[in-house]
C-alpha cells in the first residue's frame, strides 16, 4: 500500500507543483489582459454564469504551460534516480523530452477542463465563485472541489498506464487529499482567501 501511494505521489508531482504556481501566477499582474472569465461574462436561463469570475482564460494557459514545463522538469529530475520506476508514465513508456511535453500538455488541459463542470454545476446550485458552500453542499463539494481536477490527471495517467479502477479512484482520493492539505497551507500562508 505504501508503495502505490508513494507511486501515486511520484506521479502527481509534476500535477501538484502546477496547480501551486498557476494559483501564484494568476495573482501575478503580468498578462492581465487574460484575466478575462473563459465564459465571458455569459449567463444562462437560471440567472446564473456559465462558470463565473475564477476560471479564466490566464488560468486556463497558466495550467499549460505550468503543466508541461514542470512535466519535463520532474522528468529530467528523476530519469536517473529510483523514482523513474515508481512513476505510472515511464513504466510503458521512455522517458523522453516529447513525451514529457505531451504528457504535460494533456495533464494541464485535464486539469483545467477538469474543473469547469464542478464550476457549472456550482452556478446552477447558486453557489458564489470562490466561496465555500454551505450546510449539505459544503461536505459534498469541500471533496469535489479537491477531487475535480484529480478526476482528469488521474485519466490522462490511465491513458499511458492500465490503472484500473481501484488505483484510479486511490488516485483521485489521495489527490483531493493532498489538495486539501496544501489549501489549509496555503489559507495560513494568505494565499487563499478560503481554506476549502
Amino acid at each position: 500500500m505504501l508503495h502505490l501511494i508513494a507511486q501515486m505521489y511520484v506521479t502527481l508531482g509534476p500535477v501538484i507543483l502546477s496547480g501551486i504556481f498557476n494559483m501564484i501566477f494568476c495573482k501575478l499582474k503580468i498578462l492581465k489582459t487574460m484575466q478575462v472569465p473563459m465564459d465571458g461574462g455569459r449567463v444562462l436561463r437560471d440567472g446564473n454564469r456559465i462558470f463565473g469570475d475564477n476560471k479564466t482564460w490566464k488560468g486556463f494557459l497558466g495550467y499549460l504551460i505550468f503543466g508541461t514545463v514542470f512535466t519535463v522538469i520532474w522528468g529530467f529530475a528523476i530519469r536517473n534516480t529510483a523514482l523513474n520506476s515508481l512513476d505510472f508514465f515511464y513504466i510503458n513508456n521512455e522517458n523522453t523530452l516529447t513525451f514529457n511535453m505531451i504528457v504535460g500538455v494533456l495533464l494541464g488541459l485535464a486539469y483545467a477542463l477538469f474543473e469547469l463542470p464542478n464550476s457549472f454545476v456550482k452556478r446552477r446550485l447558486s453557489i458564489t465563485p470562490g466561496k465555500p458552500a454551505t450546510g449539505i453542499k459544503k461536505a459534498i463539494f469541500v471533496f469535489v472541489d479537491q477531487a475535480d481536477s484529480i478526476f482528469g490527471c488521474a485519466l490522462v495517467v490511465w491513458f499511458f498506464y492500465d490503472l484500473g479502477i481501484l488505483k484510479y479512484i486511490g488516485f483521485v482520493v489521495v489527490g483531493a487529499v493532498t489538495h486539501i492539505i496544501f489549501n489549509m497551507l496555503l489559507y495560513f500562508a494568505h494565499l487563499r482567501k478560503n481554506m476549502f
